[in-house]
């Protein structure tokens, strides 16, 4: 009986702690509508987060590294706070926000979540799962940009996941890894049709989850801004090169003009958005320039950025467009001055690779990990790393889930690389340089022996035709030597001396 008794107030306890989670953001949306309560309000969602940021710091790590993050946090709630100062944000937005993003600063007491964390970490020697999934449901894009990491392509009968396939790995991450958020990528997301249904379909199903999808923003139209206002837990972030000379050069002309008519439209329509640049050694002072920050994020409204720096994969790769390493130490002091100074959250997924602990790919296990799943049901450690470990099809028609495909081999060399490079290190003097955090491109001789001892599968003709030329090899090695000679002073004397 008293074993039973238990039961039913953990089931009590449950059911409270869920309608605390349904009630509080209607509740703390009404406060934010008031121009006199809404700042004493952020004040304290502000100072929460940062308490639970600070928490969760790990001593073992340089104190910069917990300052970057900090910093990024503070930047974030800023761009909210702005946001929500403009009235720019409907109110479904606006909750929508507020349960999946603001609420992460209790989402670790959350039961269900400590639920999955505990069973998969019983099931995988106390390890815990990934945090978010990554997703290109469809390789169909209408543009045909220069350098697409994804080798996207505009002709017919491009390949896409079926609704059904689709639907099982977004409720097997929920149930079995607890994940709440989901990129989805392409090709062109809006492109995707499948049983009738597309993305906005996807996130409308599982409103308990937040949703970020990069697109071109050509393809939303005069109903996707008022359905996504409407929703409140996708939000687009619209791919930009430049102003338009810059963007109608990679993308194709007039598409500069058709974005800012997106944003127009999704500004009119209170639907929040952020932007996504591509960094090459020709566009890299523009995108970073005190005008074009102030045109996207002041004019436009736009509430984030993300800054991808080229990646010589995909259709026509070149490593002579990547940001050369004295660029790329550039733009990593400007893209902290902007998040420092103006509180813009505007992150480099290589040069802020302090503020997620490092490389995140493969599933990894410490906070943040991620996988990738392309159109063919591919699963790859990165959307940046175009090599899978196996597919999803196959692992499904053998009676398997994606506990599988985590544990691959090649995934787990990734990750033990990753723990034995910085996160398994005990004290900051130990700790790998995290300015150079990526597996692969910042570690070519590394990522380059692990793909030929795992043999993963190339996921497309590219991605194998890289891995016999000679001059690329070459080209990835002196790119990482010169970049150790400026980055690993910094992190030394700024980061491991002053801890």
């Amino acid at each position: 009986m008293e074993e039973m008794e238990k039961g039913r107030q953990k089931s009590i306890g449950r059911w409270l702690q869920k309608k605390a989670l349904d009630l509080l953001p209607p509740l703390v949306e009404k406060v934010l509508r008031s121009d006199t309560l809404q700042g004493v309000l952020l004040d304290q969602l502000e100072k929460r987060i940062i308490r639970e940021l600070w928490a969760l710091a790990d001593p073992s790590k340089p104190q910069r590294v917990h300052k970057d993050q900090e910093d990024m946090v503070w930047a974030f709630m800023q761009s909210f706070r702005r946001a929500v100062e403009r009235h720019q944000l409907s109110r479904e937005t606006l909750q929508g926000l507020l349960r999946n993003l603001l609420l992460l600063a209790i989402m670790r007491h959350r039961e269900d979540l400590q639920e999955a964390e505990k069973k998969f970490a019983a099931q995988h020697e106390g390890q815990e799962p990934p945090r978010f999934l990554v997703i290109s449901p469809t390789k169909a894009c209408n543009l045909r940009c220069q350098g697409c990491y994804a080798s996207a392509s505009s002709g017919p009968g491009q390949p896409f996941l079926s609704w059904e396939f689709l639907e099982r790995i977004i409720s097997e991450a929920k149930s079995l890894w607890g994940i709440r958020f989901f990129t989805i990528s392409g090709g062109e997301p809006l492109l995707y049709r499948a049983a009738g249904k597309g993305i906005l379909d996807l996130a409308a199903k599982h409103g308990d989850c937040f949703f970020l999808m990069f697109t071109n923003g050509t393809l939303i139209d005069a109903e996707t801004p008022a359905r996504l206002a409407e929703m409140g837990n996708l939000i687009p972030a619209i791919s930009v090169d430049g102003f338009e000379k810059r963007t109608d050069e990679r993308r194709g002309r007039g598409v500069f003009q058709r974005i800012l008519k997106a944003m127009a439209a999704l500004r009119q329509a209170k639907a929040a958005f952020g932007i996504s640049l591509t960094a090459t050694r020709w566009n890299a002072d523009e995108l970073l320039s005190e005008e074009f920050i102030d045109f996207f994020f002041e004019r436009q409204q736009a509430i984030f950025g993300w800054i991808f720096q080229y990646m010589p994969i995909g259709y026509a790769y070149d490593p002579q467009l990547m940001v050369t390493p004295a660029q790329r130490l550039w733009m990593w002091r400007r893209t902290w001055q902007i998040i420092r100074e103006k509180k813009i959250m505007l992150a480099d997924f290589w040069n802020c690779g302090t503020v997620s602990n490092g490389c995140i790919a493969a599933g990894r296990s410490g906070g943040g990990g991620y996988l990738y799943i392309n159109w063919h049901g591919q699963v790859m450690p990165c959307v940046f790393v175009p090599y899978s470990a196996g597919n999803l099809f196959e692992i499904y028609a053998r009676g398997g889930n994606l506990d599988n495909i985590w544990d691959a081999p090649y995934f787990r060399a990734i990750r033990d690389w990753q723990w034995d490079y910085a996160l398994g290190k005990e004290r900051p003097e130990e700790c790998g340089n995290w300015l150079t955090p990526c597996s692969l491109r910042d570690h070519y001789e590394n990522g380059r022996k692990l793909i030929e001892t795992y043999q993963p599968e190339p996921e497309d003709e590219a991605a194998a035709a890289i891995l016999k030329d000679e001059a690329y090899a070459r080209a990835m090695l002196e790119y990482d030597a010169q970049l150790y000679k400026l980055f690993d002073p910094i992190w030394k004397q700024e980061y491991v001396v002053l801890s």
